[in-house]
């Protein structure tokens, strides 16, 4: 069987271990795990006297005025049965095979007054205390109800629950192991003839059975009457092959978990491994870390969060000028980049007097307090404002938007990181709106930037360049709260973009973060403010260069991951068409 073969390289991806126990519960409920069993036990009880049995005892049960005695149900016809077993087992329906109840529904301020923060008394479980499949229930809710209060219903120890109603219904299901009081939308199985609890709740978790569950809700909520749950159909194997199941599926979750554990330490140890190497490179001899960790990129950049790490820790070598220190070396007759600043606020100063752009308000000098790190021979700090423009965007109105014209508006989505979605919830103002506001035009090399999102999330601030492709046959016009910064060397436009995604920069910004209790603000005085690192003109070329291998570097090493993905779920699907195409049970 697949299954077992490839047990632990299934595992090397963590979400497969999820996968691999729903695997293992559908093969156990077909009888594929206990296939050998049978051949080796061929003279145990049928599960037609298991049924018998249970006949007779609910008979009792019902005589005794223990259980309602309910409506007669008719015979599982082969229609009925939704998947092959073997053929000493029997089928029958929920409702046969134990006592189903649901449980009492509490008023919200008789549950706060009457029951909450006693010491004695059953625990009281609603829906969010159940979890998924065989996770603990949670019976430290706070809720309990006294031992000799009158009316509530008992789910005794080892009696199946399962969600009837909202969104949860039919997913949620657990086993109790405690007596405990429970709300009205779990439905509560005590079984009949010692069936194995457990045998049902693997049962309630297959995507098979969860599917006859679907099939008879009904309402706008979603739920499943007790009569039309009690109906369905249910596979029930002998009284001794149950114990041989459950023995099979605890001793396969057991291994799944162990070999899901040790994926995730192998994870972390990588990842720890990963931080101290790229944590090294940016504070000590980044040329002679470089080179060690280079021989372990295959080995240890296997998961795409090593390899976000790797692309961080580029761009912030990148802004420190590690990764051109070579460069520097060979090439030793540059320009220093404080005679390219001169010339770029000399072109700004120009800019200002010919009234293309606006004069603004002078900006603090750099205390040493603020300068971050020692720069490269050749390097110079300067505020970000004397090298840019800022351009905040119009507040168009949603009321004037077409379904198409030549002018477009670029929204907050429209701009993720290095990513311009220029065709994503396009939104389209007329001429008569975009001809008067051509004053917040988009221009090739512009960067644009959002300037919203989730306060204390970190997820705006995204930065991307506008390429001639994106000007092709329309007009773009900046919206509220998308920024566009534009660089009066427009050569240095790439370096910009690139420089802005980096760490060093972006905690500047976010330290300047206003807003409400979950929408985040920056605004441009943050970006102009911004303590900048400027390399000198030759050397910008030569970052770019370096930073552009590296992240193809980085682009090559998430090919790589994604194909190890790919062939784990090739193995996943081969195993699901065996599972689900096999018809030998017997």
């Amino acid at each position: 069987m697949q299954l077992l073969e490839h047990f632990a390289s299934l595992t090397l991806h963590p979400k497969n271990a999820q996968e691999l126990k729903g695997l293992i519960l559908q093969l156990a409920i077909q009888g594929n795990l206990t296939a050998n069993w049978r051949k080796d036990n061929p003279d145990i009880e049928p599960s037609s006297e298991l049924l018998k049995r249970i006949k007779k005892e609910k008979a009792q049960l019902i005589k005794e005025k223990k259980v309602r005695k309910g409506k007669a149900n008719s015979k599982v016809s082969n229609d009925d049965k939704y998947l092959e077993v073997p053929e000493n087992w029997e089928w029958s329906r929920i409702i046969e095979i134990g006592n189903l109840f649901n449980g009492n529904s509490v008023n919200k301020a008789i549950k706060e007054t009457k029951y909450e923060g006693l010491e004695k008394g059953f625990p009281y479980l609603g829906t969010k205390d159940i979890n998924y499949g065989f996770e603990k229930l949670n019976y430290e809710n706070g809720v309990k109800i006294p031992y000799n209060e009158p009316k509530f219903k008992i789910a005794h120890k080892d009696t199946p629950l399962i969600c009837s109603e909202g969104g949860s219904a039919g997913k949620k299901c657990g086993i109790t192991t405690n007596d405990i009081c429970f709300g009205n939308k779990l439905y509560a199985l005590e079984l009949y003839g010692k069936i194995e609890p457990v045998l049902i709740l693997s049962l309630y978790q297959t995507p098979i059975f969860f599917d006859e569950f679907q099939n008879r809700m009904t309402g706008i909520i979603g739920g499943i009457s007790i009569n039309s749950f009690g109906d369905i159909p249910v596979p029930i194997p002998p009284l001794q092959e149950q114990k041989e199941i459950v023995r099979v599926v605890e001793i396969l979750f057991k291994e799944v978990e162990q070999l899901e554990q040790l994926t995730v330490e192998r994870i972390s140890l990588k990842e720890k491994y990963v931080s101290s190497a790229l944590q090294q490179l940016t504070t000590q001899n980044s040329q002679k870390e470089w080179q060690s960790l280079q021989h372990h990129f295959k080995d240890f950049f296997t998961e795409k969060s090593t390899i976000k790490k790797l692309r961080e820790t580029v761009l912030q070598l990148a802004v420190q000028g590690k990764l051109t220190a070579d460069w520097r070396t060979k090439n030793t007759d540059f320009e220093h980049a404080s005679e390219l600043l001169k010339r770029i606020q000399k072109e700004k100063a120009q800019l200002i007097k010919d009234k293309k752009i606006k004069k603004e308000s002078p900006l603090p000098a750099i205390t040493a307090a603020e300068i971050p790190y020692e720069l490269p021979e050749g390097w110079v700090w300067c505020r970000f404002g004397y090298l840019i423009t800022f351009l905040n965007g119009y507040a168009f109105k949603s009321s004037t938007y077409v379904p198409t014209s030549d002018y477009q508006i670029i929204r907050l989505g429209n701009v993720k990181d290095d990513n311009f979605l220029i065709n994503t919830k396009e939104a389209y103002v007329p001429s008569s709106v975009g001809e008067v506001n051509l004053d917040y035009q988009i221009f090739k090399d512009d960067i644009l930037t959002t300037l919203t999102g989730t306060k204390n999330r970190r997820d705006y601030c995204f930065t991307c360049l506008v390429k001639p492709e994106h000007l092709e046959q329309k007009v773009l016009l900046l919206n509220q709260r998308v920024g566009c910064i534009r660089a009066i060397d427009k050569s240095a436009s790439e370096l910009i973009n690139k420089f802005l995604k980096s760490d060093i920069i972006l905690n500047q910004l976010f330290e300047t973060e206003t807003g409400t209790a979950n929408q985040g603000n920056i605004g441009s005085t943050a970006f102009k403010n911004l303590v900048f690192p400027l390399p000198p003109l030759a050397e910008q070329k030569a970052i770019i260069e370096k930073v552009n291998a590296l992240m193809g570097l980085c682009d090559a090493l998430e090919q790589e991951v994604e194909k190890s993905k790919g062939y784990s779920e090739q193995l996943m699907q081969s195993v699901l068409r065996e599972v689900f195409n096999t018809n030998s049970t017997n």
